[in-house]
């Protein structure tokens, strides 16, 4: 006989069909839920969570998977299964009332709510039984279905109360356009909490937050305070060194568990592939290494392999779990290596990084050492070059060759599972970081992979009537897009019409803007909306600026009003872009760190900031030579047109007026350089060019 199935049977979401087969009577979020709670007066056990998330597999294989739990379950609640990724809109809502309520959050979350989804108990992952001070399911539930059977006033006043509190946490009123002293107290603040020692921001867990980094590079380009460099460049190295890289095959897990970057979460998220890449590569901009240059090569590389679909599209994560341990599929104890690499090999490497005999990962149950390692670069490679009197080279090729002979022994382990659905704001970060790629690598896989990509989106995941959606898999575009969607979407198309100066690009960023700013502006505060004007009543509808694992919609959609106004000549762009700086501005002031990329759009908007015309032929090598000389430098703040005399109509309607007076010079390939609104005189010469930026 086959498994019984629940509700999430027909699901496309991956995370809800790892739980179709629980004996938990689970529905998605739907008004059939909402119906039979009210029909059958039970309150809603609503859980969220995600297909690579540990701790949802823990709770799932304790509670979920188990008959005496479902069944306590099954009797008191009508049971509620949310894909954060799917829904990060009910996401948003419910963890802000876990803060609210515990003062912590995380996955699993767990929300206890009346059939009209008024929130009366939260918490995160809850064992089955009670243990270590932690009260178990066995014994919360018959608490909770006490309370509501026989003292239904106190939750009716409980959850009226939530309701109150969370609707009436007050957004501050606009304010005053920020200044450099935002941008100073934000770097005093990073330089705070920077660890001097291991790199990275505050203790454990560590995330590598290359938001963070953006700001400071920026930061660095305006003060030429050698500190923020210095944090920058720290952080990443210290994290390509450290356990969070797969040594192996390379890509960054989610985060550290400690202060040390050793051991990590073992999931991969694509997001975080994206935003570190891109933080890489704007590091190589601003120091001429190419040791940035190579990690971000090595997080393309890996992405391209194990993250793209036949379709171009970008899947969202692996998990942590293999076999049903956590990070099994990245480990690797003494003798493996030995049988890998041979005696001699094994030795090195065993030394670079950082092999122990009894193991450097713990047993999470008892805590003990396993004899299992996570490979980690513990040894320099100028020491272990100095020891054996060879070259730093040598020791480089010998490493990737060594690398390589454990990639294809651990290609023959489980792998991990994989997420793969694919999220149109996740899709566009990646599309932004290979189109970023594909300018200061100039690496054609790059560009080909943003193309494709890009053009699966736009044509695949909409919705019937046109309307951009948020998720795709096996088929099926589905969910309305949320303003992170549009955001990141349209920081990707803009990043494509710069690497390729294709107008296309850069007329369906304008486009896309007029609707997001149609469907989440608010015409009362400014700034936008997480959810459309037509989406699903929630509880509130909140407004994101803060960083977490992202940078917030409103962060990305005010730098992409700025480049786009700098494209277009819009003074109105360039107004809205203001207002979301407006709307945002005493909040950033009170917690400046804590918007790092809010202050990455603010550093553009004070510029100074260019407007850099490149007039030629597209094909020629004067044109060319100019383009790349643009690109290896680090200079943020700018948005570049190129005016190819071939084609005498190729630019978007409303872009910049001057751009079309703008035409070659002595015959060769001419740049047009604008500060502030305030053109330089034309010139063939790079250097000069460089020197007016």
């Amino acid at each position: 006989m086959g498994k019984t199935t629940n509700r999430l049977i027909d699901e496309k979401s991956p995370y809800l069909l790892q739980h179709a087969y629980n004996p938990v009577d689970w529905h998605p979020w739907n008004d059939e839920a909402f119906n039979k709670a009210i029909r059958e007066d039970k309150p809603i056990f609503l859980s969220i969570g995600y297909s690579t998330c540990h701790w949802c597999h823990v709770m799932a294989h304790e509670s979920f998977e188990d008959k005496s739990t479902a069944e306590l379950i099954n009797s008191a609640f009508v049971p509620v299964k949310v894909d954060r990724e799917e829904r990060p809109d009910l996401d948003n809502v419910y963890m802000m009332v876990c803060q609210m309520l515990t003062g912590s959050g995380g996955w699993p979350l767990t929300i206890i709510m009346t059939p009209d989804k008024r929130p009366f108990f939260a918490g995160t992952y809850i064992p089955k039984t009670t243990r270590f001070g932690r009260t178990g399911l066995m014994e919360l539930i018959p608490k909770i279905q006490d309370i509501w059977v026989n003292r239904r006033k106190d939750v009716e006043d409980s959850a009226d109360n939530i309701l109150v509190t969370l609707r009436g946490i007050e957004e501050p009123a606009p304010g005053k356009d920020m200044d450099v002293s935002v941008l100073d107290s934000a770097y005093h603040e990073l330089a705070q909490r920077f660890d001097r020692v291991n790199g990275g921001f505050g203790g454990s867990p560590k995330f590598p937050s290359p938001y963070n980094l953006l700001f400071l590079l920026r930061y660095w380009k305006r003060t030429g305070r050698q500190e923020a460099l210095d944090m920058v460049e720290h952080t990443i190295r210290s994290i390509r060194e450290g356990g969070i890289y797969d040594q192996i095959g390379s890509g960054i897990h989610r985060y550290s568990t400690d202060r040390v970057w050793l051991v990590p979460h073992f999931e991969k998220m694509l997001y975080d592939q994206a935003l570190f890449a891109v933080s890489c590569l704007e590091a190589c901009q601003a120091t001429g290494k190419a040791f940035y240059s190579q990690i971000a090569r090595e997080i393309f590389a890996y992405v391209l392999r194990d993250m793209t679909s036949s379709s171009g599209g970008f899947y969202s994560a692996e998990d942590a779990d293999s076999e049903g341990k956590e990070g099994k599929f990245y480990l690797w104890d003494r003798k493996e290596i030995g049988d890998v690499l041979g005696r001699d090999n094994a030795g090195l490497f065993i030394r670079i990084f950082g092999v122990e005999a009894g193991g450097n990962y713990r047993d999470e149950a008892s805590g003990g050492f396993t004899g299992l390692n996570i490979l980690h670069m513990k040894t320099p490679i100028p020491m272990i070059a100095e020891g054996l009197k060879v070259s730093e080279n040598e020791i480089e090729e010998k490493i990737t060759s060594l690398r390589l002979q454990l990639f294809n022994a651990r290609e023959k382990r489980t792998h991990p599972s994989k997420d793969d659905k694919i999220l149109t704001d996740w899709n566009g970060l990646m599309i932004a970081a290979l189109a970023r790629g594909a300018q200061i690598l100039g690496d054609d896989a790059c560009m080909d992979a943003a193309v494709k990509a890009a053009g699966f989106i736009l044509s695949s995941v909409r919705g019937a009537d046109g309307r951009l959606m948020h998720r795709y898999r096996e088929g099926e575009a589905a969910i309305s897009a949320h303003l992170d969607d549009y955001a990141f979407l349209i920081w990707g198309l803009i990043e494509l019409y710069e690497s390729c100066f294709d107008a296309a690009y850069l007329r369906t960023a304008l486009d896309l803007n007029r609707e997001m700013l149609s469907l989440f502006w608010d015409n009362d505060r400014g700034g936008l909306f997480f959810t459309a004007a037509d989406s699903e009543p929630l509880l509130i509808r909140k407004k994101e600026i803060f960083d977490a694992a992202l940078p917030s919609g409103n962060s990305v959609a005010m730098l992409n009003l700025l480049r786009l106004a700098r494209l277009t000549g819009s003074a109105e762009l360039e107004e809205r872009a203001s207002e979301i700086g407006r709307a945002f501005s005493e909040q950033a002031r009170q917690v400046p760190s804590a918007c790092a990329f809010l202050l990455a759009a603010v550093d553009f908007a004070i510029g100074p900031s260019y407007e850099v015309v490149i007039a030629g032929n597209s094909k020629a090598p004067d044109t060319i030579e100019m383009i790349s000389a643009l690109r290896k430098r680090f200079i943020p703040n700018k948005a570049v047109i190129l005016r190819p005399v071939e084609d005498p109509e190729p630019l978007v309607d409303g872009i910049a007026g001057f751009v079309k007076g703008c035409s070659i010079v002595n015959d060769k390939a001419t740049a047009y350089v604008c500060l502030n609104n305030t053109c330089k005189s034309p010139t063939n010469d790079l250097s000069e060019m460089l020197d007016l930026l």
